[in-house]
């Protein structure tokens, strides 16, 4: 089946839309990535979906417009992935939509929102889309996230000592073989925030880690930081925007700080988060994704906090750093498709495995494989 997955993190610049073939073979799913596009979220949209975010109050109105936009901006991608990537049509498209809100309260998530109507999707493909994969986890009792951890777990089974599979978009989280998956906490959620607040919102980001290079780390910050009770809860556990945002900076005490000082002491809180995070799962290796991957300053802290724990980047296991969790999703649409869980309980807290989603047919209605007599074991990733 040729899939196509759609993803936007709690970054919210762009959607990444992956394009993979998938197949069962025995108890196994291999996956051919075809590519990955991006296509950034226009500034207006960008600029209302920033202004909706946690802890802002938003009315209906608003909700209603942007769930509509930012369908219509994951349909422009799923168009385009399918028009550049696809050798031949793809068969369905599978959506993460924008996380908007994901209500956590006593350690437990009690519901959780992605826009991004996928009838806009259905619509301008003429594919069938699966959407809201996090919805049915959180009603089984689950965290919801992260999500893309049963498909981890296949890709790295049978790899030697304990490998750690390591995402670092706007939240960071990993995923351990032996199931525990987690939020450790602000990816580089935070560094967003900084450069915007000392950019007075010219710069979306530090980019490559160049105002952290210039600064120090000021200790007094980062033990307040370092003193969130976020981190000593016990997994399962998931975090957002809801607690790590800009108002949070302020009230952590930034002021007074220069740009660069900022942002070296945020990068080293990312760094050392998730280094206690890794090291608590007692991880002999590190495979790492997404965007904070391409910070050189993190992912040179991150190696100083971790000696003896080789860190690589997905890319060496196939699936390019930018678009693993796009492939992600489409692993999850093909599972849900054919009728299979898209989680595990070990690593979500849910009371048991889940098939993920709701389906929007196609222009030809919904015509769905039949179901497999078993889910598969592993995945492989096919050059």
């Amino acid at each position: 089946m040729l899939v196509i997955g759609l993803m936007s993190g709690t970054s919210y610049d762009a959607v990444d839309a992956a394009a993979a073939r998938l197949r069962l073979d025995g108890d196994t799913l291999v996956l051919k990535p075809l590519g990955m596009v991006s296509t950034p979220y226009d500034g207006g949209l960008r600029e209302a979906l920033a202004a909706a975010l946690p802890p802002a109050a938003v009315p209906l109105a608003e909700v209603c417009r942007l769930d509509t936009r930012i369908g219509q901006a994951f349909a422009a991608a799923a168009v385009r992935a399918n028009r550049e990537l696809c050798e031949e049509h793809a068969e369905l498209v599978a959506s993460h939509g924008q996380t908007v809100y994901h209500w956590t309260e006593g350690g437990r998530v009690h519901g959780t929102l992605q826009l991004g109507q996928p009838a806009w999707i259905a619509e301008a493909t003429g594919l069938p889309v699966v959407a809201d994969l996090r919805a049915r986890d959180v009603a089984a009792g689950g965290q919801g996230a992260p999500l893309v951890s049963l498909v981890d777990l296949l890709w790295l089974r049978g790899r030697p000592g304990t490998p750690v599979a390591l995402n670092i978009g706007g939240i960071a989280n990993l995923t351990a073989p032996d199931g525990t998956a987690f939020d450790t906490g602000p990816g580089c959620a935070l560094l967003d925030a900084a450069a915007r607040e000392s950019s007075g919102g010219r710069l979306a980001y530090d980019a490559e880690g160049a105002l952290a290079a210039r600064g120090l780390p000021y200790r007094p910050l980062l033990d307040r930081l370092l003193a969130e009770p976020y981190y000593a809860l016990a997994p399962p556990k998931t975090t957002g925007k809801e607690l790590f945002h800009s108002g949070y900076l302020r009230a952590a005490g930034l002021d007074g700080l220069c740009a660069e000082d900022a942002l070296a002491t945020l990068t080293l809180l990312t760094a050392r988060t998730v280094a206690d995070a890794v090291r608590s799962v007692g991880a002999t290796e590190v495979i790492a994704s997404g965007g904070g991957t391409r910070n050189p300053v993190l992912m040179g802290e991150l190696r100083h906090l971790l000696p003896g724990i080789p860190l690589r980047t997905s890319d060496e296991l196939g699936l390019p750093a930018p678009a693993k969790e796009a492939y992600a999703f489409a692993v999850l649409g093909f599972l849900t498709a054919h009728g299979l869980p898209g989680t595990d309980p070990r690593s979500t807290g849910a009371r048991h495995p889940s098939v993920l989603g709701s389906l929007t047919p196609g222009r030809s209605g919904l015509r769905l494989p039949p179901t497999p007599r078993g889910g598969p074991v592993r995945l492989v990733v096919e050059a």
